[in-house]
């Protein structure tokens, strides 16, 4: 049922992609309903899943609102008798476990990715990863990352295929304030997952560490990393041959060199003092540096330990990182992304495994019907309101489809 004739997918056949086998059996399997008589695991997913789509700004006393609405009630087949109070929400984000949430969003994403066809399986084991931060203004976080300005951090670390969000890192210790030491941790965890540990990381300038590329390269964790220009390397050959045409596509290609790079080894002096002393590394890496055509000023430095690829391949597959930029506006702007609903490290892990639900169902709708990223959101909405009014028609004896034509 849906105003929209030409889409291919419902929001009510997406919402048949949850599974509700799954959220019945983690009740079951897991202590997420121990101490709780009225906010089971699966009303508060539902509640939190409804409440990040239909409100533009999203605070506990919106979730103790929509609990409390019966339309919320009637979709979700909710006992129309009980009700609850923000206090207890807030409590129940602080105590719920957690890893019921990551795990409905991990079998999600396995559902949802499995209806990729091949050309898309291909394409994206790109995996664009990035971070963003949420602050919360007035210190109140007990674990953050603390600022100068006196404000605390969450760091999100996450990974998108391209289409979805593939897997996400919750960071608030403050060595995790650098990028370097961020990123490789979650990219180490998300390839403990990769059972087939086949995907390329993209990455921008966050990781610039020759220590971690090198761990990486034992790994076999493939990735393209745009570097800081003029770093201290030494060439080994150039891949270039003679004559080859150095137009690629918007670039032109400078330089394609097998090098080994310097890393700083800590050093104490005579007064105890440290410094680093460059030394080279002997593993072998491949850098590319293009030109952009437009702006011949925009010089780009990647470096890489796949040999494969053509240097073509290594820029565009960096320009796919920007997926992930415009992935975070969305969830910022659309998803109530950009503030705190709970300042319990609990409640904050709790709140980007649902969100990131939320955006994967989005973005399945945005697919299968071609449109895009705020018209998807608009009209899921729209319809999951559809979905509302024709249930309480149909429970008070009357006919939807004499309000809604099909």
């Amino acid at each position: 049922m849906t105003n929209f004739k030409d889409h291919k997918v419902s929001v009510k056949e997406l919402l048949g992609f949850i599974p509700e086998a799954l959220l019945s059996h983690l009740s079951t399997s897991t202590k997420v309903d121990h101490y709780s008589k009225v906010l089971h695991g699966k009303k508060v997913f539902y509640l939190l899943l409804y409440s990040i789509m239909d409100n533009e700004k999203l605070s506990q006393r919106t979730l103790e609102d929509t609990f409390n609405y019966s339309g919320f009630k009637s979709i979700f087949n909710l006992d129309e008798s009980e009700t609850i109070r923000r206090s207890s929400i807030s409590e129940r984000l602080s105590k719920i476990d957690a890893s019921y949430f990551k795990e409905i969003f991990e079998c999600m994403y396995d559902r949802f990715s499995e209806s990729y066809n091949q050309l898309e399986r291909s394409k994206y084991n790109l995996i664009r990863v990035d971070s963003t931060i949420v602050a919360e203004a007035a210190g109140k976080l007990k674990e953050g990352i603390d600022q100068k300005s006196g404000k605390k951090l969450i760091k999100y670390s996450i990974f998108f295929d391209g289409i979805l969000p593939s897997g996400v890192e919750i960071f608030n210790a403050q060595r995790y304030s650098a990028e370097d030491n961020a990123l490789p941790e979650a990219i180490l965890n998300q390839v403990k997952k990769d059972t087939e540990h086949s995907n390329i990381y993209i990455i921008d300038r966050g990781i610039q560490s020759t220590r971690t590329m090198k761990d990486f390269d034992k790994k076999n964790i493939k990735f393209v990393i745009r570097s800081k220009e003029n770093r201290k390397h030494q060439e080994i050959r150039s891949l270039i041959q003679e004559n080859q045409d150095l137009d690629i596509g918007e670039n032109i290609l400078i330089q394609d060199s097998i090098v080994n790079l310097y890393t700083g080894v800590p050093i104490k002096n005579k007064r105890w003092n440290t410094h680093h002393r460059q030394e080279k590394v002997n593993n072998q890496f491949r850098l590319v540096v293009v030109k952009n055509k437009q702006n011949p000023e925009k010089v780009f430095w990647f470096i890489t330990n796949d040999f494969q690829l053509t240097a073509k391949e290594v820029a565009d597959y960096y320009r796919k990182r920007w997926d992930i930029e415009v992935f975070f506006r969305f969830i910022k702007q659309e998803l109530n992304f950009s503030h705190l609903v709970s300042l319990s490290k609990n409640g904050i892990e709790v709140m980007v495994y649902m969100t990131l639900i939320v955006a994967m169902l989005i973005l399945m709708y945005k697919k299968a019907n071609n449109i895009g990223y705020k018209t998807a959101k608009r009209r899921f909405v729209l319809e999951l309101r559809e979905l509302i009014i024709a249930i309480m028609i149909t429970l008070t004896g009357g006919d939807p489809s004499k309000v809604f034509k099909t």
